[in-house]
């Protein structure tokens, strides 16, 4: 029975989130589409075309967006990573205030903190460059990693470790054996969020890139606002929302399969510290 509503309750979250989603894939292959037909009068693969055209600049902006998104992953998920081992297992006498300040860039309105954050960019020099817009993406990404961080270090056991340094293992053993196997869940889960978020950022985007970084996010703006061809515009879409539904799908696979793993009878989920594969 509960497998069963979980079974009816996961398949309603994902015709929620597919259901609106189904009118801009078909855009995308529409060739003809007129009101008031409920289907396109004929389908055709022009708008990507187009948007493969050099001019569109798409598979440049596509590109830059990976970039972008995957470098502030890597960096907020290892600063959010640091900042939440101190905050939850050593616990120092200002950590509420720390962890105030480092998720203050939430609690802020938007437009207030990116023109706060484009004046100091604009004068250390790192405006309209691809460094500033990757800087600055850290900004409403990093309270998110330090925030799954601190659920993940919630539970972890610092014994652990101290455990295997007193068998001999080297602190990149440690590391590598240890850590990283620990908390692969949370830092998934941190890295998807920062991800994510540089994804989708517009506005610290337009502001600190001044035109001269072009996102996806930012084509696709650009394009639904003047250029009236809604295929493109739909091609566009697509594209963007891709990452995302790609992730859930990822994210969802590797959840059934570490429950299986837990479930199996077999499995031993104490780390072995005293085996050859450890580095002393």
């Amino acid at each position: 029975m509960r497998r069963a509503l979980r079974k009816a309750v996961f398949a309603v979250l994902t015709l929620w989130i597919a259901a609106p989603l189904l009118p801009l894939l078909i855009w995308a292959f529409a060739g003809r589409w007129v009101y008031p037909a409920l289907v396109p009068q004929e389908f055709s693969l022009r708008a990507w075309g187009q948007a493969a055209a050099p001019q569109q600049q798409v598979i440049a902006a596509t590109g830059t967006s990976l970039a972008l998104a995957l470098t502030t992953a890597l960096t907020a998920t290892a600063l959010g990573a640091l900042a939440a081992r101190g905050l939850v297992l050593y616990r120092p006498p200002a950590a509420g205030l720390v962890r105030l300040l480092l998720l203050a860039p939430v609690l802020v309105p938007p437009f207030a903190l990116a023109v706060g954050v484009q004046e100091v960019f604009v004068r250390a020099g790192l405006s309209d460059h691809p460094t500033g817009v990757a800087l600055v993406h850290l900004v409403p990404a990093l309270p998110y990693t330090v925030l799954v961080m601190i659920g993940g270090y919630a539970t972890y056991d610092l014994r652990m470790e101290q455990t295997a340094r007193t068998l001999g293992a080297s602190r990149t053993a440690v590391l590598r054996h240890v850590t990283l196997p620990a908390l692969s869940p949370a830092l998934l889960a941190a890295a998807t969020l920062a991800f994510l978020v540089s994804w989708s950022e517009y506005l610290m985007t337009v502001l600190v890139g001044g035109g001269v970084v072009t996102t996806l996010p930012l084509l696709l703006f650009a394009t639904a606002a003047g250029s009236g061809n809604q295929a493109l515009t739909a091609v566009l879409g697509t594209l963007t929302v891709a990452p995302p539904v790609l992730l859930f799908g990822v994210g969802a696979a590797l959840l059934r399969r570490n429950r299986a793993v837990w479930a199996d009878p077999d499995h031993d989920p104490s780390p072995s510290f005293a085996t050859p594969e450890i580095e002393r």
